[in-house]
């Protein structure tokens, strides 16, 4: 037991002698993004796939929460900044990428009619540099639309209180005690499953984009040894032959889907917390909800 709390306290005590070489030293884990295939391309690219996945890593993160919680407790105002940063990010995120569903439904009516009433074989787009696929290909891509809006509408959903929930006690208990299980929520089970999700996501990424393939269980010395004969190797396997296969997509957007998850459980966490020191008539304080119904409500009432 003593033991296990001089190793948490101790890596918190790292995390700032990591983040600070993070900063001062760069190159040693970005380099790859000016991908010249050379043997520092591949070494930093292999400390950013282990350090993606790892336990310095997660507390950094760990430890930044606890700082930004510390000072948002001595000054609301960078609390409810924080809040109001998050929940924008969400929102905004979300808003844009609704869109693919409306052009998911565009590009279903646009195969239907091509495939049914042309009877033709392939969709072809662009002007000079054409870009064609089987119809198969086009239809399959709907999933890519739909992976959009789950993965990354889902916090913004949260936001606009569009999630269903299932209601036992939390309606019938008062509002500091709905704040209370909010906080719990936010601390043991957003963030837990957020943090669970990534840790898988990061490496199952990764495994479908170079080669050797990295695995969890791996130390940064032997990634590091394996650097020598990395490359890239994205994954184009569809699951038929001529349809979608940039399936890579998916694993970018679970780890993406993780990120935003924490973001907003933090943003949950505060918000839950402030409303609770501050009381009723701080519910929904600075909250950017969509209010095109009611606006549109409201004229259909005028008009009668």
């Amino acid at each position: 037991m003593l033991d296990g709390i001089v190793w948490f306290f101790t890596n918190i005590v790292q995390a700032f002698l990591n983040f600070f070489t993070a900063l001062v030293t760069p190159s040693a884990w970005l380099d790859w993004l000016s991908w010249t295939n050379t043997t520092e391309d591949k070494e930093s690219l292999m400390r950013f796939i282990y350090y993606g996945g790892s336990i310095e890593f997660f507390f950094v993160v760990f430890t930044g929460f606890l700082i930004l919680t510390a000072i948002g407790l001595w000054r609301n105002s960078i609390m409810w900044g924080t809040v109001r940063v998050l929940e924008s990010f969400a929102n905004g995120v979300g808003r844009f990428f609704a869109w693919a569903g409306l052009l998911m439904v565009l590009q279903q009516i646009v195969i239907v009619f091509v495939q049914r009433i042309f009877a033709q074989a392939e969709i072809s787009l662009g002007f000079g540099a054409v870009f064609s696929k089987d119809i198969s290909w086009w239809a399959e891509e709907l999933k890519l639309y739909n992976a959009l809006v789950v993965c990354l509408c889902c916090t913004y959903t949260f936001v606009q209180g569009g999630h269903v929930r299932v209601d036992l006690v939390y309606s019938a208990v008062r509002f500091r005690t709905k704040r209370v299980i909010d906080m719990l929520g936010a601390l043991l089970f957003m963030m837990p499953a957020a943090v669970l999700t990534w840790m898988y996501g990061w490496y199952f990424m990764w495994r479908h984009l170079v080669v050797p393939k990295p695995s969890a269980s791996d130390t940064l010395d032997r990634l590091i040894t394996k650097a020598r004969a990395v490359r890239w190797n994205v994954e184009t396997i569809g699951f038929s032959p001529n349809g979608f296969n940039a399936y890579f997509l998916f694993k970018i957007l679970l780890v993406i889907f993780t990120a935003m998850v924490f973001l907003h459980a933090i943003a949950f966490f505060y918000r839950s917390y402030l409303e609770w020191k501050e009381g009723p008539e701080s519910e929904g304080k600075y909250l950017d909800k969509d209010r095109l119904g009611d606006e549109t409500a409201e004229r259909v009432a005028e008009i009668h």
